[in-house]
């Protein structure tokens, strides 16, 4: 029996999942594989971790897989796919197709057909396909500078928003800094100081800007968590900006399609996770444009890569 490998790997977590012609077998996870945020090494061993469990999840060898198909946030890169393809390829001894993340996610939202994607994990991006085949994207410009809805945009915002409400507002004169007193801090800035392991929010600003830039997105799940109003802000901020990023790809693919429907879809953990995202995603989308139909159920790439692991092993079988 054939056997094959789906990979989804993000800068926060790589899942492998294996599969029958027609079922899943086995899925696992392991740690970040995004080359440009962990470096190669970091990425070689979560990507081996990830098909190592998975495959003994599944009761098989890595020798049994049939073919495998690799998604990741730059990975489609030339030089960025050939690292991934060589990790994989010391423990693989079958074809490795590497392919972008935003790829595997419209495959498994939409297998062959049109729609539009939207990531909204460590980083963000949209992506869609229209019923001729033409695709188009927006955003994904990076941390530096874009991926505007993502974790690592939250987290900066969150940050952002604590230490400006620690301004003073009252014509009182202030001469060390941002307020220091536990008495005076909002609980949303009590769960950042918490996750970055830093006791003031002098300390805070500090680490937000140090070289190289800190790991911003591991300040989300505090702020998905808290009910403080500049939370609610950012998150409310977050759903609106992936809308916005949506329509782009919307007007582009759809403008002159006068079909009655515009199937989107969500995926990434920024979603999974914050439901208010969610919520605001979907009625500013309604608003911006009323034919879009979102799936609320936010969809798993990996299972995107597991299908065109297959596919691309029935193209070679009947070449």
């Amino acid at each position: 029996m054939p056997y094959y490998l789906g990979i989804d790997g993000g800068g926060t977590k790589t899942t492998c999942a294996v599969g029958d012609d027609s079922h899943l077998i086995a899925t696992a996870t392991a740690g970040p594989s995004n080359i440009v945020r962990v470096g190669e090494a970091q990425a070689r061993e979560s990507l081996q971790q990830s098909v190592r469990q998975a495959c003994a999840a599944a009761g098989i060898t890595p020798a049994q897989v049939s073919c495998t198909c690799v998604g990741g946030s730059g990975a489609a890169r030339p030089e960025l796919a050939a690292i991934v393809r060589d990790s994989l390829a010391q423990i693989l001894a079958t074809p490795i197709d590497v392919v972008g993340d935003m790829q595997i996610a419209l495959e498994a939202a939409f297998d062959t057909g049109p729609g539009v994607i939207v990531i909204a994990g460590t980083g963000s991006i949209a992506y869609g396909r229209d019923s001729r085949g033409t695709t188009a994207r927006a955003g994904g410009w990076g941390f530096a500078i874009g991926d505007e809805g993502s974790a690592h945009w939250i987290g900066r915002a969150a940050v952002s928003a604590v230490l400006r409400a620690s301004d003073p507002r009252d014509g009182t004169q202030q001469t060390h800094g941002p307020r220091e007193s536990s008495l005076s801090l909002s609980s949303l800035s009590v769960a950042l100081l918490k996750a970055w392991g830093v006791s003031s929010l002098t300390d805070l600003a500090r680490a937000a800007n140090s070289v190289p830039p800190p790991d911003f997105a591991a300040l989300f799940p505090p702020v998905a968590a808290s009910q403080d109003e500049p939370a609610t802000q950012v998150l409310t901020s977050a759903g609106r900006e992936l809308a916005s990023v949506a329509s782009v790809v919307i007007r582009h693919l759809f403008a002159k399609d006068h079909t009655a429907s515009v199937p989107v879809a969500m995926t990434g953990g920024v979603f999974r996770h914050a439901a208010l995202v969610r919520q605001v995603f979907y009625n500013e989308l309604r608003a911006l444009d009323p034919r879009t139909e979102v799936n609320p159920q936010v969809v798993e790439p990996v299972e995107g890569a597991l299908r065109m692991a297959r596919r691309a092993a029935r193209r070679s079988a009947a070449q």
